[in-house]
C-alpha cells in the first residue's frame, strides 16, 4: 500500500461495468475460499440449498430466493461463523421427460418405449443442463457466494447410492410396503402424484354438474336423488351413501308424478320453483341397504354386490342432496367405503384415461361429461344439470386434468411417523411462525404415507427387486449389487434405467431370480435425501455429516414448497435419524407483478433479471426485493419501485461518499490523516449520529437474526437518506467549508468517515458490489466480505440526543410547512416560533439548528400556548351519530357555547359528563372534532403534541434582510456561471430602485463578507433585470 491513500470518487453511472470490475476482482482474490479460511476457527452455520432444475431459465423469483439464502450466508460468515452450504442440482423427474417428450414430439410412454429408454434417458440427462449457463451467469452477475464448481447433483451415482441405502434401511425397518391405493393419477404423463403434488396444481374450470334420478328398486315411482361434479364416473356407479346422523326426507313432485328422497335441510334449494309435499322424515340409517336400479347398463357385477344404499360419516349435507354417488375405483373415500360392505370393483377407464367399455369406449373420460348427460337425459335420468365453475386438481406439470384412480404403488409408511415429525417440527424456528405451526404443522399432523414410486423412465430407479415367488427385497449399495448379481457387472454400473433393470439377484427364499420392480422413485425423494446424499454419506464423509454438517442451521425456499422440500426433508430425516433436519426456516412467498399478478409468459409480465441487473444493477435487485415487502408477503415488483430505491438508496449513499471524498481531497486529507483524528471534541450533532450508528446496528443485529430482512434494509435507507444525508451532511456542509483545520473540521470529517466504514460493512450482505467498492476506497484493504461486523456500542448511544433530535427535526419540519403554507420563502428571514414551554431545556443545546434551519431570529418557550391561538369544537358526527341519535344538534350547540379550551382541557384527562335536554351523557375525546387556527399575524402547524407557532409578520428590519439574502444568492449563482474560483475576490456594481438601494446598502458588510467583495456600489447599469422578491436589480461582476 503507497503511503498516503487518498479517496478517489465513485464514478455513480456505469453501474454493470463496476459490478462487473468488482466480479473478477473476487474471482482474482478467490473469495470464497477467503470467507472460509478466515473462518477455520469459527462455529459452523449450515446452509441447505433447496437444488433447482437447470433445465428451466431462471427468472426474478430465483434471483430473491437467492438473495435471502446469499444474504443470510454472508451476514453469518460476518458475524464470524463458518458457513457451510453446498449449491445443488435437482436433475430428475417429469419436468426433464415433458422437455425431452416435446423435443421429440412424443405424445404417450408407449413413444419412449419404443424409442427405447436408453436413448431417451440419454437426452434427459443432456437436456438437465440446457440452461446450467445462464443460471451460473446468473448466480455470478448477482454476487452469489455459493461453491458453484462442486455442487451436489441428483443424477450421479453417489448421490443415487446414498438414496439406495435410505430406501434399504426404511425396507429392512419394514416401513415400505406395496399397497392399492386410489390415487391421484395424470393419463397424460401416466404416473400416480403424491399428495403435496395435487397440492400445486389446482385449476379453475368450468364442469357440467348433474343431480341424478336412481331409482328405487321395488317401487314404481321413487327416486334418490345423487349430485355429481364428474358424469364420467356415474357409469362406474356401484353404490349411494347417506350420513347416518343426517334426517332425510321422500317428498312428493306434483309436476312430475313421484317420489324423491334427499337430505331434509337441501329440500328448500332442490325443490324451489316446484310444487311438492312432504311426505315422511327418516335417519339416514333408516335408509341403510336399500336398494335401487343400475343406473347405466354398462358395467357387469357379481350379484347381491352392487347398487345399495350405504352409511358413511363423511357425506355432508353442504352442497347437493346429502345422498353421494360411490364409484370406487375413482375415489379413496369410495374405495374404502365399499371395501366395508364387501361391495364389488369395477375400472371401466384405462391407462390413458379413456373408457374400456360403455357406448364411450376409446374416449378421453373428461371428453364425455357432456355425452353422458345428453344419454341419461333421453333416459329421463336428469333431475336437474347446471354449469359451475370449480376447483379441480390438474397435473401441476402438464396441467392435464387428474383422475383419481385405483393403482398399486410402494409406500413409506409416513403416517406412523406423524406424531414424531409434530414434536421434531416444534422444535423448529418458522419465519413466518404461522407457516410451521398451521400450514406445515397441520399437514403433519395428518400426514398420509407417502406414495414413492413412479412408473417412469428418468429418476432414481427404485431399489427394490421381487422374485416370482413373491419375495422381495432391497439393495443399499453398489458393493452389493454387484455381489448379488447373477450377471457379471462393475461396481460403477451406472445407476438409471434400463442399466439396473438388466441385473437380477438370486432369491434367497426359494433360489429363483428377483428381477428390479421397475419403478422409479419420487423426484421430492431425491432432494428430501440431500443432507445424506450430498455428502454420499454413509460411504464417505461419515464424521463431517455427522459433526458439521447436519442438521442445517438454516433454509429458506418459496411457500410451495411446504408440502414439496420441507416435508420430503423432514420425513425422510425423521425415519431416518429421528431428527429434524433444520433449525430455521425462512419461508419467501411468491413474486407478483405491480397490480399483484402472478408472473407468467403467457400474461407477459415477466421480468427478465439480466436486463435488470444490465440497467439497475444487481444490488438494487437486490435491495429493492427486500424493501418492497416482507419475504413472507407477496413481493410485487415494479420496475418504477426499482429506479426510486436507486434514486433514493444508492444515489445519496454514493454522493455522501462523493462529498467526503472530495473535501478531503481539496483538503489534501489521507486516511492516514483521518485515522490521527482521535479524541477530538465532538459536537452534539456529531454525538447524535453516531448514537443514531448504534441505534441502527443494534437493531440490525436483532432484525438480521430473526430473518426480518424487509425492516434492516427500511432502517438503513431511512438512516442513509434521513439521518445521514439530509440531516447531518446537510446541516454540516459549512464544517466541510470553513478554511481552518480547526477541531470541529476535524470532528465532522472523522465521524462522516467513521459512519460510512460502518455502513459499507452493514450492507455489505445486502449489496456486496456497492459495499466492496466504498469499502475499499475508504481503508485501501482488500475485501470487505471477510470483516468482522461491529458490535453496538451501547455507551455511545444517547436516547435523550435522539429523541430531541427528533422534536428539533419535528419542530423544523413544522415550521418549513407554515413557511410553504403562508408562501414566505426560506431566505426571508423571519423574528421567531413559539413552541412549549416544557421543551426548554430538551432544545437548549440545538437551538442554533433551528434558527438556521427556519431562518428565524428566535425561538421563544411559552407555558401556554393558547393566547396564540383559536380553538373550534364540533361534535366528530361519524362516532357521535348512533350515540346522541335526535340530540345531535343540542350537542353542537352545546359545544358552540361552551369554552372550548378548557372543554378540551378537562376531556383530555377522562370523559367529561353533559346534559343534554335533560339527559346525561359522557363525551369522550373520540366524540370532538377540533378545530385549531392561529390568531392574526401568527399560523400554526401541529404533528400529534407538538405545536409550532410561526410568527409570520415581517417587519421592515426583516424585509430588508431577505432582500440582501436574496441578492446574496444571485451573486453567489452569477460567480459560478462566471467561472470565479472559490477564492476568487470580486467587485459589485448594481442598479436598483431608492427603497431596494437603502435595504441592500443596509446590509453591506455582510453582503461583501459572504460574497468575497471588496466594494459593493450603485451604478447605472445596462443588461437584464434580475427579480428580487417584488422588486427589481441589476447586477455586474469584476473579478479582481
Amino acid at each position: 500500500m503507497c503511503n498516503h491513500h487518498h479517496f478517489e470518487e465513485i464514478n455513480s453511472k456505469n453501474v454493470r461495468e463496476r459490478e462487473a470490475h468488482i466480479q473478477k476482482f473476487w474471482e482474482d482474490i478467490d473469495l470464497l475460499d477467503k470467507t472460509f479460511e478466515t473462518r477455520k476457527d469459527g462455529k459452523d452455520y449450515v446452509i441447505y440449498d433447496g437444488p433447482p432444475t437447470a433445465n428451466g431459465k431462471p427468472g426474478i423469483h430465483h434471483v430473491i430466493a437467492r438473495t435471502l439464502k446469499d444474504m443470510t450466508s454472508r451476514y453469518k460468515n460476518m458475524r464470524g461463523y463458518r458457513v457451510l452450504k453446498k449449491a445443488g442440482w435437482d436433475t430428475h423427474g417429469l419436468p426433464v421427460e415433458i422437455e425431452v417428450e416435446k423435443q421429440l414430439g412424443f405424445h404417450d410412454k408407449n413413444d419412449i418405449e419404443e424409442y427405447g429408454i436408453e436413448k431417451f434417458n440419454k437426452l434427459c440427462k443432456e437436456s438437465v443442463w440446457k440452461y446450467s449457463d445462464m443460471w451460473r451467469d446468473m448466480s455470478d452477475r448477482m454476487g452469489y457466494l455459493y461453491d458453484m464448481d462442486h455442487p451436489y447433483v441428483t443424477m450421479n451415482n453417489d448421490y443415487i447410492e446414498s438414496e439406495w441405502w435410505l430406501l434399504d434401511k426404511a425396507f429392512k425397518e419394514g416401513l415400505i410396503y406395496e399397497g392399492a391405493k386410489v390415487m391421484p393419477y395424470c393419463p397424460r404423463c401416466g404416473t400416480g402424484l403424491a399428495s403435496h403434488e395435487v397440492a400445486q396444481g389446482y385449476e379453475f374450470e368450468k364442469t357440467i354438474t348433474l343431480t341424478v334420478r336412481f331409482k328405487k328398486k321395488d317401487a314404481d315411482n321413487e327416486y334418490f336423488l345423487a349430485w355429481t361434479t364428474t358424469p364420467w364416473t356415474l357409469p362406474s356407479n356401484l353404490a349411494l351413501a347417506v350420513n347416518p346422523e343426517l334426517t332425510y326426507v321422500k317428498v312428493f313432485d306434483k309436476e312430475d308424478d313421484c317420489y324423491y328422497y334427499m337430505a331434509k335441510s337441501l329440500m328448500g334449494k332442490l325443490m324451489d320453483k316446484r310444487d311438492y309435499e312432504l311426505v315422511e322424515e327418516m335417519k339416514g340409517t333408516d335408509l341403510e341397504l336399500l336398494e335401487y336400479e343400475q343406473l347405466m347398463p354398462y358395467v357387469k357385477t357379481q350379484p347381491g354386490k352392487a347398487f345399495k344404499v350405504i352409511l358413511a360419516d363423511y357425506v355432508s349435507a353442504e352442497d347437493g342432496t346429502g345422498i353421494v354417488h360411490i364409484a370406487p375405483a375413482f375415489g379413496e373415500d369410495d374405495y374404502q367405503a365399499c371395501r366395508k360392505y364387501d361391495l364389488d370393483f369395477v375400472q371401466p377407464v384405462d391407462l390413458e384415461g379413456k373408457f374400456t367399455t360403455t357406448p364411450w369406449e376409446g374416449e378421453f373420460v373428461f371428453d364425455t361429461n357432456e355425452k353422458i348427460w345428453r344419454h341419461l337425459q333421453e333416459e329421463g335420468k336428469v333431475f336437474a344439470k347446471e354449469t359451475m365453475e370449480h376447483n379441480y386438481p390438474h397435473c401441476w406439470r402438464c396441467h392435464t386434468p387428474l383422475i383419481y384412480y385405483a393403482r398399486p404403488s410402494w409406500y413409506i409408511e409416513m403416517s406412523k411417523f406423524s406424531d414424531k415429525m409434530v414434536e421434531n417440527n416444534d422444535g423448529v424456528n418458522w419465519f413466518p411462525q404461522t407457516i410451521g405451526e398451521k400450514r406445515f404443522g397441520n399437514w403433519l399432523a395428518n400426514v398420509k404415507d407417502w406414495a414413492i414410486s413412479r412408473s417412469r423412465y428418468w429418476g432414481t430407479p427404485l431399489n427394490i427387486w421381487r422374485c416370482e415367488c413373491g419375495h422381495t427385497d432391497t439393495v443399499g449399495s453398489r458393493a452389493e449389487l454387484k455381489d448379488r448379481a447373477i450377471e457379471d457387472i462393475s461396481e460403477d454400473i451406472e445407476l438409471h434405467r434400463p442399466y439396473v433393470d438388466d441385473v437380477h439377484i438370486k432369491c434367497d427364499k426359494c433360489g429363483g431370480t428377483m428381477s428390479r420392480v421397475p419403478d422409479v422413485m419420487d423426484v421430492w425423494f431425491d432432494s428430501g435425501s440431500m443432507p445424506f446424499a450430498q455428502l454420499h454419506y454413509p460411504f464417505e464423509n461419515k464424521e463431517l455429516f455427522e459433526n458439521d454438517y447436519y442438521p442445517a442451521d438454516f433454509i429458506c425456499e418459496g411457500i410451495d414448497q411446504t408440502r414439496g422440500w420441507f416435508y420430503s426433508l423432514m420425513a425422510i430425516s425423521t425415519i431416518t435419524t429421528g431428527k429434524a433436519p433444520f433449525k430455521n426456516v425462512l419461508v419467501n412467498d411468491l413474486v407478483v407483478d405491480k397490480n399483484g399478478r402472478k408472473m407468467s409468459k403467457s400474461l407477459g409480465n415477466t421480468l427478465d433479471p439480466f436486463a435488470l441487473f444490465d440497467k439497475y444493477g444487481a444490488d438494487a435487485v437486490r435491495f429493492y426485493s427486500l424493501y418492497v415487502s416482507p419475504a413472507w408477503m407477496q413481493t410485487k415488483f415494479d420496475e418504477k419501485g426499482l429506479i426510486e430505491v436507486k434514486n433514493n438508496f444508492f444515489r445519496t449513499f454514493e454522493n455522501v461518499y462523493n462529498f467526503f471524498a472530495l473535501y478531503a481531497g481539496t483538503d489534501g486529507l489521507s486516511l492516514e490523516d483521518i485515522k490521527g483524528f482521535s479524541d477530538i471534541k465532538l459536537d452534539n450533532i456529531d454525538k447524535w449520529l453516531y448514537s443514531r450508528l448504534n441505534s441502527l446496528i443494534k437493531d440490525y443485529d436483532s432484525y438480521m437474526d430473526s430473518f426480518d430482512f424487509n425492516k434492516v434494509v427500511h432502517e438503513i435507507n431511512d438512516f442513509v437518506v434521513e439521518d445521514l444525508s439530509n440531516w447531518y451532511i446537510r446541516r454540516n456542509r459549512k464544517r466541510f467549508w470553513s478554511q481552518d483545520m480547526t477541531d470541529s473540521k476535524k470532528a465532522v470529517y472523522k465521524t462522516t468517515y467513521d459512519v460510512l466504514v460502518t455502513l459499507a460493512k452493514l450492507i455489505a450482505p445486502i449489496t456486496p458490489f456497492l459495499a466492496e467498492e466504498v469499502f475499499k476506497k475508504l481503508t485501501g484493504e482488500e475485501t470487505v466480505h471477510t470483516q468482522i461486523l461491529p458490535e453496538a456500542n451501547e455507551s455511545l448511544i444517547d436516547e435523550k440526543i435522539e429523541a430531541d433530535m427528533d422534536l428539533v427535526r419535528k419542530i423544523v419540519n413544522l415550521g418549513r410547512a407554515s413557511r410553504e403554507k403562508e408562501a414566505i420563502k426560506v431566505r426571508q428571514p423571519l423574528s421567531k416560533i413559539v413552541v412549549d414551554g416544557s421543551y426548554k431545556e430538551r432544545l437548549e443545546n440545538l437551538l442554533p439548528l433551528i434558527k438556521e434551519e427556519l431562518n428565524i431570529k428566535e425561538v421563544d418557550f411559552e407555558d401556554d400556548l393558547s393566547e396564540f391561538m383559536n380553538y373550534f369544537l364540533k361534535p366528530d358526527f361519524r362516532v357521535v351519530g348512533r350515540i346522541f341519535q335526535s340530540k345531535v344538534n343540542d350537542f353542537a350547540k352545546y359545544l358552540a357555547t361552551t369554552n372550548a379550551k378548557d372543554f378540551i382541557e378537562k376531556v383530555e384527562e377522562g370523559p367529561v359528563k353533559v346534559e343534554l335536554a335533560g339527559e346525561e351523557f359522557e363525551v369522550s375525546k373520540d366524540y370532538l372534532d377540533i378545530r385549531i387556527s392561529a390568531k392574526e399575524g401568527f399560523d400554526v402547524e401541529i404533528d400529534g403534541n407538538v405545536f409550532v407557532i410561526l410568527d409570520t409578520e415581517i417587519t421592515e428590519d426583516l424585509r430588508d434582510e431577505g432582500y440582501a439574502r436574496e441578492f446574496i444568492s444571485k451573486i453567489q449563482n452569477l460567480r459560478k456561471d462566471s467561472g470565479f474560483e472559490v477564492t476568487d475576490r470580486i467587485n459589485i456594481a448594481f442598479d436598483a430602485d431608492p427603497d431596494l438601494t437603502g435595504s441592500l446598502e443596509k446590509f453591506g458588510e455582510v453582503i461583501k463578507k459572504e460574497t468575497l467583495a471588496e466594494n459593493l456600489t450603485k451604478a447605472e447599469l445596462d443588461g437584464e433585470d434580475l427579480e428580487l422578491n417584488d422588486k427589481k436589480v441589476k447586477i455586474s461582476l469584476e473579478r479582481l
